[in-house]
């Protein structure tokens, strides 16, 4: 645990929180005993600090393009790929290694790891955590990204389509870890896209609409 604590460049006071926010379910599945209940926590606060830092850092910008910024770095992809930038694929305890490289595994260890964080530390810590670890990907983009819903809009627009149209397929999970399925309509084209809410699930609709349309 020291060498993914350094990597973290985290130290913990309760060192069963982290140990706990890299154990999958395949391994312990008691409610007490895998990351379940920590990425619940996490996720949420991964939202506020990443809203506040943008509320710092960009004095001048509009809610849209917040609101842009926002969604580019809380999204599944995004979080996951954070989980591999600080090695927590290696470090995971899972029953089955194909799981390491699975993209909602990813995404939920992260934030169980921000949720661990938060619990011993308190939510001044779980900022700085998300600054130390956020912050060059926010430098990095001077510019507000498109989400996928917008970029597709204008797609649309541009090749004198309606606008998109957005339908919940399903929704399934439990009440506090549900999981959306939207699918978006443009034209005779059709995708589906999942999150843990509607939102999400929509601009996961979308990037995979435009992924077919680009391929």
């Amino acid at each position: 645990m020291e060498d993914l604590q350094n990597i973290l460049k985290y130290k913990f006071k309760q060192i069963s929180l982290l140990q706990k926010a890299i154990t999958h379910s395949s391994i312990n599945s008691h409610i007490d005993g895998n990351y379940e209940r920590l990425e619940f926590l996490g996720d949420r606060v991964l939202g506020v600090a990443v809203a506040s830092l943008l509320y710092r850092i960009f004095p001048n910008e509009p809610e849209g393009n917040l609101s842009q910024r926002f969604v580019g770095l809380v999204c599944k992809e995004t979080v996951a790929d954070m989980a591999k930038i600080l090695y927590l694929d290696r470090f995971m305890k899972v029953l089955s290694d194909d799981l390491r490289t699975n993209e909602n595994v990813l995404c939920d260890v992260m934030e169980a790891v921000i949720g661990a964080v938060y619990i011993d530390g308190g939510i001044d810590a779980a900022v700085d955590f998300v600054n130390n670890h956020w912050r060059e990907l926010i430098d990095r983009n001077t510019n507000p990204p498109k989400d996928s819903k917008t970029s597709l809009q204008e797609w649309a627009h541009h090749h004198g389509m309606n606008a998109p149209e957005y339908i919940m397929v399903r929704r399934e999970g439990s009440e506090h870890e549900p999981l959306f399925i939207m699918k978006v309509i443009l034209g005779n084209m059709s995708a589906s896209g999942e999150g843990k809410n509607k939102k999400q699930a929509e601009f996961a609709a979308a990037r995979s609409l435009l992924e077919q349309i680009q391929s």
